[in-house]
Order: C-alpha cells, then structure tokens, then sequence
C-alpha cells in the first residue's frame, strides 16, 4: 500500500484512539506519533533492499529525486529487491520490540502504537490479497518458471 494510504489510515486510527485513550499528549502530537508510526515503519524496506541487494540503490534512487516517495512509489524499488513476506515479516519484529517499548513507557502509548501499526499491517495485508495474482505473475516472469503452491 502506498504512503499517503497509510497516512490516511493513521490519521483516522489517531482520531479513533484520541476519543478512546488518555494520550499523555496532545492532539497535534498524537496526529504526528500516529504519522509517524504508520507511514514511518515501511522505512524498514529500505533496510530489507540492502540486506536483499547488497546495496543502498533505493535509498540513492529515493534521495537523488525525492518526487518518487511521493509521486511514483513503485518505482522506488527493484522487482527482486523486497517480496511481500519480507516486508511484513519486518513490520512484525518491529511492532513486536517497539509496541511493549512504548507501554513501558506509558500504556496508553504502547496500546495507541499497537493499533496505529495493527491498522497499518491489516492494511498490506489487504492490499497483497488483492494483487495476490500480480504478485504471482512477477514471480513467473522474474524466475522464467511457475509458481506452485
């Protein structure tokens, strides 16, 4: 799912978690922890091309012109350079360490984190399904072979 989605979904999740939570913040701020949750974790893609790769091609691709982050998003990556599974892998591991962070540091925090982050996957998720045939057309083409399941 593209970043200004999950900005939509985020801001929608704070809005929910603001009239629900006792926030130790305030609204302004909850909309930016929310934005910056929600949008902020597919940071963790670039690490994953890297680690896929060996190099930070996306990270240079995404710097040397910044309009792809916003504009054309699904150039910003290598077909081979990070597969579904990947992606949501990471986002799991790292809502697994920063969500029992969070609520160590304040409950409501972590729970507001949680469901910032639970919308932001439900959201991928949905997203993969519906282009699950895509996907499986990539993979043929990618690897010159079939895809079985």
């Amino acid at each position: 799912m593209y970043s200004r989605d999950h900005a939509i979904l985020s801001l929608l999740v704070a809005v929910g978690g603001l009239a629900v939570l006792d926030l130790p913040f305030s609204w302004p701020v909850a909309l930016v922890v929310a934005l910056v949750a929600g949008v902020g974790i597919d940071f963790d893609h670039f690490l994953i091309a890297r680690l896929r790769t060996g190099e930070w091609r996306a990270l240079r691709r995404c710097l040397a012109n910044p309009r792809l982050v916003f504009l054309d998003q699904d150039e910003i990556f290598e077909p081979t350079a990070i597969w579904p599974a990947q992606r949501l892998l990471s986002h799991v591991v790292l809502a697994g360490v920063a969500v029992p962070v969070l609520a160590l540091i304040d409950t409501e925090l972590g729970v507001f984190v949680a469901a910032v982050v639970y919308v932001h996957l439900l959201a991928d998720l949905l997203w993969d399904v519906s282009r699950q045939d895509t996907y499986h057309r990539r993979v043929r083409e990618l690897t010159g072979g079939t895809d079985q399941e």
